[in-house]
């Protein structure tokens, strides 16, 4: 069944990259239902290895500062959350509930190093990408930044390794009057090949 066309003017044609924020709280309740939706997203062999910290308030928010562009500080701190997407090199951890018709999956990733982090690092994009769809279908507006030392963050939020940011979104309710102009996109013709 095809989505009706306000749902896609919704998720794709009409949303926007947000670059400054409404002072209006998203609740905690709407962060969950957010991740609700996106976590139903398909990743290789149902690993969900995407991992979200909120930081909600300003005292959370400082603690990033350091490490943001400078073109990044002022659309964040207007944000009323920025959501660091994160990875879990671990991800195999859960592979035992989250792939049950598998047994050996998490005995796989354990074994081969290569494999567990070209499966967290893609499947962990996807995740975030699913979470923001995920935010613009329940009505808010990202702001998805990768101007940012993720070294930095690391050190801050994750310092024992277990997880590594990945990139981050501003979240909440845009102001229209912030938007930069929409930037091209390229043809069907330019970036797909048919066979």
């Amino acid at each position: 069944m095809k989505i009706d066309n306000a749902a896609i003017q919704q998720l794709f044609l009409d949303a926007r990259t947000a670059n400054g924020f409404l002072d209006k709280p998203v609740p905690e309740s709407l962060l969950k239902e957010v991740y609700e939706i996106a976590k139903m997203g398909a990743t290789s062999m149902n690993a969900q290895p995407t991992r979200y910290v909120f930081l909600t308030n300003e005292a959370a928010k400082q603690r990033l500062m350091p490490a943001l562009s400078p073109g990044n500080v002022a659309k964040t701190q207007s944000a009323p959350v920025c959501v660091i997407v994160a990875t879990d090199n671990q991800f195999y951890e859960h592979m035992p509930v989250l792939f049950p018709n598998n047994p050996g999956a998490k005995a796989l990733f354990e074994g081969n190093a290569a494999l567990a982090q070209g499966t967290a690092t893609r499947n962990g994009t996807l995740g975030g990408a699913y979470f923001m769809i995920a935010a613009r279908a329940l009505g808010l507006d990202c702001g998805p930044m990768s101007g940012v030392d993720l070294a930095k963050v690391n050190a801050e939020f994750f310092p024992d390794g277990r997880y590594s940011a990945n990139f981050l979104i501003n979240l909440g309710y845009g102001d229209e009057s912030k938007l930069f102009p929409r930037n091209p996109r390229l043809s069907f013709e330019q970036a797909c090949t048919v066979y």
